[in-house]
């Protein structure tokens, strides 16, 4: 729940400092028009880097909450980073594509209710560690520029390459070994702003990336109590990223 109240918190007022910029769009002034020809290009190179915080959306057996009587599993997320390059397709003038293949860690605690499978209390957490190749394919919908400003929205679909999935490991909760597939498929939404500076174009964005394929990888035991309750487990969650064109 808390975590749900911080995603909220924060896409509010993130959308306070959009609709406050639109606000000012009538009383911008600027002396001099930065990069004026830089939209104008077919094709263009950046590179971002930013901070991201992930969590789990889990679906869960019939029986979870009725005859069962389980409470969710709640996730403890931790502060991760992500890096990258850009490359920027020119459509039309509001319009552009980009490839933004990048490397994202987060880390995430699982802790599960006290199910009567387990036996002592390391078994209620674990440890959920991703690095992810993350290879986005982003539609950008640009508002007409004023002066050196610029909002933008975006949407895209993207893969992840999931290095420490631990997939491929033999090993699985018994030996506290949480396993993930290796490759899962997401959609984004975003928004942002650009900032046209003297030599380079910056621009702040915020995404949510949220995953639509069940990364969980069922422990060898049928009836293992991690994973056996468990009918899907996505990620989602957000992305700040600083980009510099």
């Amino acid at each position: 729940m808390l975590s749900k109240l911080r995603y909220f918190f924060f896409f509010i007022g993130f959308f306070g400092i959009v609709f406050h910029g639109f606000g000012q769009y009538p009383t911008l002034r600027e002396r001099v028009i930065n990069l004026p020809n830089f939209d104008k290009k077919v094709i263009h190179y950046g590179y971002f880097l930013g901070i991201n915080q992930y969590d789990f959306k889990f679906e869960y057996v019939p029986e979870y909450y009725t005859s069962m009587n389980y409470k969710d599993i709640a996730v403890d997320s931790k502060p991760g980073f992500n890096v990258g390059l850009i490359g920027d397709l020119r459509i039309n003038e509001f319009f552009n594509l980009r490839i933004e293949p990048g490397l994202y860690y987060s880390k995430r605690d699982l802790i599960y209710p006290e199910f009567s499978d387990f036996e002592k209390d390391g078994d209620l957490r674990r440890e959920v560690k991703s690095t992810y190749i993350h290879l986005p394919l982003i539609l950008k919908i640009n508002v007409r520029r004023i002066n050196n400003f610029r909002p933008f929205l975006l949407t895209g679909i993207s893969t992840d390459f999931n290095l420490s999935s631990n997939a491929k490991n033999t090993d699985d909760n018994l030996s506290n070994v949480f396993r993930t597939v290796s490759q899962n498929l997401n959609y984004e939404l975003g928004l942002g702003f650009d900032f046209y500076l003297v030599y380079f174009k910056f621009s702040p964005s915020i995404r949510g990336i949220f995953s639509f394929q069940n990364e969980l990888m069922p422990d060898n035991d049928p009836n293992s109590p991690w994973t056996s309750k468990i009918l899907n487990m996505f990620s989602r969650g957000f992305a700040i990223n600083l980009t510099f064109e």
